[in-house]
């Protein structure tokens, strides 16, 4: 059933309103008359008001709508003049540039250009229009015939290489057109994926620029004339068709040539028929062979060879290709260099001959000598070895004849007497020594050596000497096995310390030992007069002594013992010493290595209970040589392995390149500035994390203290607590 409505929806909002009023009043006038009708008149009235109001809500919601709807018709009527307006201004824009220029979408489709863009390029002006694709606008260019392609590139060969730029983000490019004009495009990616091209005559530039190096060529040609002439040879250039492109004048000044007798563009042909007969060439080298290097195309190797000028001249001729095919030919004058070299092997074959007379002469006395000292050398060994045998024997009359004499001043003689033979005594048999080292007859019984078993004897052998002096001599004692001859490694430790304690006035003597590079390196430090650098070498000779004082009863044969010996056996004998400082001897010899399988695993136990850092890293960083040493030692002597450092440099780069982390750290908290060590260590656990640390200071401060504690590292007094780092450790 189809309702009936009183409004036509097709009336306007106004239209509707007034009929609604006119049903309003007629109801309300029927409410009025019929009063008696009250129940259903009234329904329909409330209908009727309810009605209204909701027409009334619906009008105002239509009136809202209307006027927003015209208030965007507004907006919109002004955006789309400020776009037109902007558009215009940015086509405005473009044509006001000097350049040509276009936009090309993220799509390659053209948006706009400038009536300059392509405009040299008459053919294909009129055919860019918007929408046109990158690749038809290459197209276009490489086809249009105003476009000068080079000779070996063809329209279609240039599209290509040009859309390979395309694909960089910034081009620039030099394109040439007919009638010798020149364009330089530049091409730029837009934030958006879109090209931008610019399109710039430069042909005035590279015209200007043309002229500018026509101009400096001829200037350098010029420069370079002026340099050829002022050579010291003849010098000809031919370029790649053999014709004569450049020479100088010494060419002429060489071959006594008249004028425009050789001129430029002449062939290289004729001119070398011209030299050919007045050259005379040497070796394999004649004017043939000239010729047919002259006439390979290219890849021509440089030759020299010499040739003579009228056979009072020698000429050194020097031939070498150009990169443009072309070749060069210098000719320099070497008489003079020749007459010397040949006046010089005159005279070294007269030389050859006195040095050969005066080998002779040298080797007979040579020879001469060496049987004078082998004879010296076994008298010597001879008489020694007689002299001792009475020396020991008057040794014991006098040391009987002591115990006989009951007055102080006869023993006292007696003493004296016993000590002077004594003194004879070891002076032969140094030289006894000397003379079988000398003569190549000692016998060396070399063998694993116990360095423990030669320490302590001559620390009791020789303290009471330095006790005597006021000298404290300390001995480190060590566990190590070396290699050597018992006898001759005990004598040259044995002379060492004793000139160590001979030369000491004060202080102290310091025999230990450390491993070096896996060999043993026992070393005897003093802190006595030292010795000079230009005596270090003579202390070594047979009777000499650096200043002897009275006191002195030393003959200068021990250090000469301990030199041949140590080269005999094949040990490192080397000298540090510093004047007024001390000295400090050395002598390197092998480690005797052990096979595992030959000892028990209770020695093993012995051995390590008694190395208690065995096979412990530890890194030592002191700038002080004194520190190094000593505490390299006592650590080394508890079997460890020590790395050196003198500064914190060092230190970072020597982990660094040996990639290990030590088991322990002993640094000096004074390096080369005041609590540089400290830096040090927080430098090495921050990059490798913590290590054990002792840190040792000469003078400790409340502040180093502090520092120590709140570093978590244990700080100690040098050297005076030397004892306690192993023991920490």
């Amino acid at each position: 059933m189809n309702k009936i409505s009183l409004i036509n929806p097709n009336d306007t909002i106004e239209r509707q309103n007034e009929k609604l009023l006119q049903i309003a009043q007629s109801l309300m006038r029927r409410v009025e008359q019929k009063n008696e009708q009250s129940g259903l008149a009234y329904q329909q009235f409330e209908r009727a008001a309810l009605l209204e109001s909701e027409v009334r809500e619906r009008t105002q919601d239509l009136e809202g709508a209307l006027d927003l709807l015209q208030e965007s018709n507004a907006r919109l009527e002004i955006a789309n003049d400020e776009t037109e307006r902007a558009r215009s201004n940015l086509t405005q824009a473009i044509e006001t540039i000097n350049e040509g220029f276009a936009l090309f979408e993220a799509d390659e489709g053209l948006v706009l250009s400038n009536s300059r863009f392509c405009r040299d390029l008459i053919d294909i002006e009129g055919r860019l229009t918007p929408g046109l694709s990158f690749d038809a606008y290459v197209k276009l260019v490489s086809e249009s015939s105003y476009l000068a392609l080079p000779d070996d590139t063809s329209p279609a060969l240039w599209a290509q290489q040009r859309l390979t730029k395309h694909r960089e983000d910034h081009v620039v490019f030099n394109s040439r057109l007919k009638w010798d004009r020149w364009l330089q495009v530049s091409e730029h990616r837009t934030s958006r994926g879109g090209t931008v091209i610019l399109q710039t005559d430069v042909t005035a530039i590279i015209r200007r620029e043309r002229l500018e190096r026509d101009k400096m060529r001829d200037a350098q040609a010029e420069i370079l004339q002026a340099t050829l002439d002022h050579l010291n040879q003849g010098v000809c250039i031919f370029d790649a068709n053999q014709t004569l492109v450049g020479r100088n004048s010494k060419l002429d000044e060489l071959f006594l040539l008249k004028p425009n007798q050789v001129v430029l563009g002449m062939n290289f042909t004729p001119l070398l028929e011209y030299l050919k007969d007045e050259l005379v060439f040497e070796d394999n080298f004649d004017a043939a062979f000239i010729r047919d290097w002259a006439n390979r195309p290219k890849h021509r190797a440089p030759i020299v060879f010499e040739v003579n000028h009228r056979r009072s001249q020698n000429l050194s001729v020097f031939c070498q290709e150009m990169p443009d095919q072309g070749f060069v030919i210098s000719f320099t004058d070497v008489t003079a260099e020749r007459s010397a070299a040949r006046t010089l092997s005159e005279m070294n074959e007269l030389l050859e001959q006195r040095v050969q007379t005066r080998t002779h002469e040298l080797g007979l006395a040579l020879a001469e000598a060496e049987r004078a000292n082998a004879s010296k050398s076994r008298f010597v060994a001879a008489a020694s070895h007689d002299l001792l045998q009475p020396l020991s024997a008057a040794k014991l009359f006098v040391s009987s004849l002591g115990e006989q004499i009951d007055t102080s001043e006869a023993r006292s003689i007696s003493e004296k007497a016993e000590t002077a033979l004594e003194s004879v005594e070891q002076f032969i048999s140094a030289l006894l020594d000397i003379s079988k080292l000398d003569a190549g007859k000692a016998v060396f019984d070399v063998q694993p050596v116990h360095l423990s078993q030669i320490f302590r004897p001559l620390r009791d052998e020789l303290a009471p000497l330095a006790a005597q002096k006021g000298i404290d001599l300390r001995m480190v004692d060590s566990t190590m096995t070396i290699v050597s001859d018992p006898g001759y490694i005990r004598r040259i430790v044995q002379n060492l310390l004793s000139n160590a304690i001979r030369y000491t006035d004060k202080g102290r003597v310091l025999l230990g030992v450390r491993r070096v590079n896996g060999k043993a390196c026992i070393e005897v430090w003093d802190t006595g007069r030292g010795i000079a650098k230009g005596d270090q070498e003579t202390i070594f000779k047979e009777f000499e002594r650096i200043a002897p004082d009275n006191s002195d009863t030393g003959l200068g044969l021990g250090l000469s013992v301990v030199e041949r010996a140590c080269k005999e056996l094949g040990h490192k004998l080397k000298l540090v010493s510093e004047t007024n400082k001390g000295s400090c001897f050395s002598i390197t010899v092998p480690v005797y290595h052990e096979f595992p399988s030959r000892r028990t695993k209770a020695e093993q136990s012995a051995t390590n209970q008694e190395r208690p850092l065995s096979d412990k890293l530890f890194m030592l960083v002191a700038c002080d040589d004194q520190i190094q040493k000593t505490i390299t030692t006592a650590v080394e002597q508890q079997g460890a392995t020590i790395i050196q450092a003198y500064t914190a440099t060092e230190a970072i780069s020597i982990l660094g390149e040996i990639q290990l982390v030590p088991d322990s750290l002993l640094i000096d908290i004074n390096l080369e500035q005041t609590g540089e060590g400290l830096s040090l260590y927080q430098d090495i656990c921050a990059k490798f994390g913590q290590v054990s640390t002792t840190i040792f200071s000469a003078q400790i401060s409340p502040e180093a203290i502090s520092s120590c504690e709140q570093l978590g590292a244990t700080l100690i007094a040098y050297p005076d607590q030397l004892g306690d780092i192993t023991r920490q450790l």
